[in-house]
């Protein structure tokens, strides 16, 4: 039932009803009306409140802080509510994330990729320009506060992978080399069965092509 929504709405067709198909749905059925108030819970769902009543809906991604929003919006659309989403999650858990990092250019990637290497500071990347999934705009950074002080290295960044999992993104703790307990990252449907290697070539491909990343 959740496929034939997606294909009737027209976003992605994968059988999760997260908050990319949460909200086609409510701007198909709103049209041009304002997305109600929604205030997530640690369930993953969210509270929804409109003339004095309250509903239980999946989480819409309602926009966050100022410094998340400035990020975000360099992320493709059917990334942006994800990420949105996980910050409140996140908060209704007690734990303060921002999104520090979401898209780079090539030459942003490579110049980040020279740090440690030909510039001064410490490696933070091993991928040049075009061999992260940064570039594309499907990816992005979270960081961890506590008040305002940012955490680099904190047992919360589990606790938000397991959100974020959740919620249908896949997180760079789980990755069986290199470990990226910040990165969150959305997979195209056609990427399924992809290793990260051929998906980023086809992105690149898709890239160069003009073809768009969640296209089927």
């Amino acid at each position: 039932m959740i496929r034939a929504v997606q294909k009737a709405v027209g976003v992605d067709v994968d059988g999760n009803a997260g908050p990319q198909t949460w909200q086609a749905i409510y701007d198909r059925i709103c049209p041009g009306a304002p997305a109600p108030v929604i205030h997530s819970t640690s369930s993953g769902q969210a509270t929804s409140t409109s003339a004095g009543s309250t509903t239980t809906t999946p989480p819409t991604g309602d926009k966050v802080d100022a410094r998340s929003e400035s990020v975000i919006a360099t992320l493709l659309p059917e990334v942006q509510p994800y990420a949105r989403a996980l910050v409140t999650k996140a908060a209704q858990t007690g734990i303060t994330i921002k999104v520090i990092s979401g898209l780079r250019t090539y030459a942003e990637q490579d110049d980040l990729y020279a740090q440690g290497r030909t510039k001064p500071g410490k490696i933070v990347t091993n991928a040049r320009g075009g061999y992260s999934n940064h570039n594309f705009g499907i990816a992005f950074d979270i960081g961890v506060f506590e008040g305002s002080s940012y955490k680099d290295e904190s047992p919360k960044y589990k606790a938000v992978g397991v959100l974020g999992t959740d919620l249908g993104l896949e997180w760079g703790g789980n990755w069986k080399t290199i470990q990226d307990e910040p990165h969150f990252q959305l997979r195209p449907n056609w990427a399924a069965d992809l290793s990260e290697k051929d998906m980023l070539a086809a992105l690149r491909d898709r890239k160069d092509g003009g073809r768009g990343v969640y296209a089927a």
